[in-house]
């Protein structure tokens, strides 16, 4: 048992460091607390077959990957690699829709330079869709706050003739809105 419980250390830790998390990210994911991921990682302990499955799906291996010994220059695909693609493709083709609908419509005569403007938050919009999905939740909070501005950002200049700085102000609650919602989901979450 000692033997399966070091393996199954030395893959979480492997895993988690290879996605760039934290212990404290990786217990927030599995609803376990840093101590407890700490544990599995001093081969203290060994996860339940749940919390296995969990973690499987989680680093995007097999169960049978994290209970058994490997060699470890062969790291398994990362499957954010993938989501990071998935991601990128997603947001270069809200743009591409964008400038293909600027072209036609220039050509048509009728130059509507704010569609390019409006994708700004459309791209925010994709990019924290799959950051929910896939991605680290911490990082919501910034994707919203740039969300947020750009859609100030969007308002101002396509009011631009009436000069409506103003509009930049409801940023300030907006933050402090964002801000509360993450100190709320974190305290929920321990």
């Amino acid at each position: 048992m000692d033997n399966l419980k070091n393996i199954v250390s030395q893959n979480i830790i492997f895993l988690r460091t290879q996605h760039k998390m934290t212990q404290f990210e990786l217990g927030e994911k599995l609803n376990y607390s840093d101590k407890t991921i700490s544990k599995w990682e001093r081969a203290e302990a060994v996860p339940d077959a749940y919390i296995l499955k969990k973690m499987s799906k989680l680093f995007n291996v097999s169960v049978d990957y994290i209970l058994s010994e490997h060699d470890k220059e062969k790291p398994p695909l990362l499957k954010n690699n993938n989501h990071i693609t998935i991601t990128k493709i997603s947001i270069v083709g809200v743009w591409s829709l964008a400038a293909l609908l600027f072209i036609v419509l220039w050509i048509l005569g009728n130059v509507q330079w704010l569609i390019i403007i409006y994708t700004i938050p459309i791209s925010f919009i994709v990019l924290l869709v799959f950051n929910s999905i896939w991605g680290k939740s911490s990082n919501n909070f910034y994707i919203i706050s740039a969300l947020v501005w750009s859609i100030l950002a969007t308002i101002y200049l396509s009011l631009l003739n009436r000069n409506m700085w103003q509009i930049f102000l409801l940023g300030i609650p907006s933050e402090i809105i964002t801000y509360l919602c993450f100190k709320l989901n974190k305290n929920s979450n321990k």
